[in-house]
């Protein structure tokens, strides 16, 4: 069975260049070690469930937002891995194409260009 962190590796590649948020959704397979396994878990900010056959939903933002950064929720999981905490995860949604938005009022030009040329990459 592949490890934690690979699998979510796995996810990571398999998504278009331009996906802005991912979703997932965690359960470890020994709910003994549900304390352990949330102590790491809290680093990516996961919401437990209650009452839920999964354990825990996971926000994942690629460039910009209010989530989870991807190389966290990857050493969070591999670190899941490192303890023998066994599990699985499962993609709820994907979303992509979204641009961040700033607020450019007042800043001058060429501050405005550089966020774009940035951006565009």
């Amino acid at each position: 069975m592949p490890s934690l962190a690979d699998t979510f590796a796995t996810v990571l590649e398999s998504l278009p260049d331009d996906w802005t948020d991912l979703e997932i959704d965690v359960r470890i397979f020994d709910e003994d070690r549900y304390i352990d396994a949330a102590t790491y878990m809290v680093t990516t900010n996961a919401q437990p469930y209650s009452e839920h056959d999964w354990h825990w939903r996971v926000l994942i933002a690629h460039r910009f937002g209010h989530a989870a950064a991807p190389s966290v929720v990857h050493g969070t999981l591999k670190l899941l891995d490192e303890a023998g905490i066994e599990g699985e995860l499962a993609v709820r949604e994907v979303r992509s194409g979204r641009v961040e938005i700033t607020q450019g009022w007042g800043r001058p030009e060429s501050v405005r260009q550089e966020f774009r040329r940035v951006r565009a990459q």
